[in-house]
C-alpha cells in the first residue's frame, strides 16, 4: 500500500478503529463524539460548513477505501458512522441526555435501516452509498431526538 492508500484507510477506518472485530460502527459512533463537542462550541455557520466539507470528504474517503479493500461497504469504513453521529448531534445541545440518547437512537436506526435508509443504501453505490445512509439515519436521529428533547 502507498502513502495515499494507507492514509485514506487510516481515516475510512477512523484510526483503524474500524479494524475492532465486533461492533465497529458503533465504535466509530463513539469516535465522533469528540468532533461533535467541537461542532457544538462553534458559531453555527462555521459548523455546517465544516459539517458539509467532513460529508463530502467522507464520501470520497469511502469510495476510495471500497476500492483499495475490493469490497463493497465494507464494515470496517466508520467515517460514514462518524458523519452519522455528527447529524444526530447537530445544533443541539451536547450534554449527557442529548449525547446519550442522540448515540442509541443513530445506532438503532443505523442497525435496523428503516425506509428510507435501506432504500438509500441498497440504491447508491460506492462512497456516497456508504455514507448516505447514515446522513439519513443521523437527519432522522436529529428530527426524533428534537422530538425527545421537547416532550421531557
Amino acid at each position: 500500500m502507498n502513502f495515499k492508500q494507507k492514509t485514506v484507510m487510516f481515516l475510512a477506518t477512523g484510526c483503524y478503529i474500524g479494524n475492532i472485530s465486533f461492533a465497529p460502527g458503533t465504535f466509530g459512533s463513539v469516535l465522533g463524539l469528540p468532533l461533535c463537542f467541537f461542532l457544538s462550541k462553534i458559531d453555527i455557520s462555521i459548523a455546517v460548513l465544516l459539517t458539509l466539507i467532513f460529508i463530502l470528504c467522507a464520501i470520497w474517503i469511502a469510495n476510495e477505501a471500497e476500492k483499495i479493500l475490493k469490497t463493497e461497504d465494507p464494515g470496517c469504513i466508520v467515517i460514514d458512522e462518524i458523519a452519522g453521529i455528527i447529524l444526530t448531534l447537530f445544533g443541539l445541545p451536547f450534554n449527557i441526555t442529548s449525547v446519550t440518547a442522540g448515540f442509541l437512537v443513530f445506532r438503532a436506526l443505523d442497525i435496523w435501516k428503516p425506509y428510507p435508509i435501506r432504500f438509500l443504501e441498497n440504491k447508491f453505490s460506492g462512497g456516497i452509498g456508504i455514507v448516505l445512509d447514515d446522513v439519513v439515519a443521523g437527519i432522522l436521529s436529529n428530527l426524533i431526538l428534537r422530538l425527545f428533547l421537547k416532550i421531557i
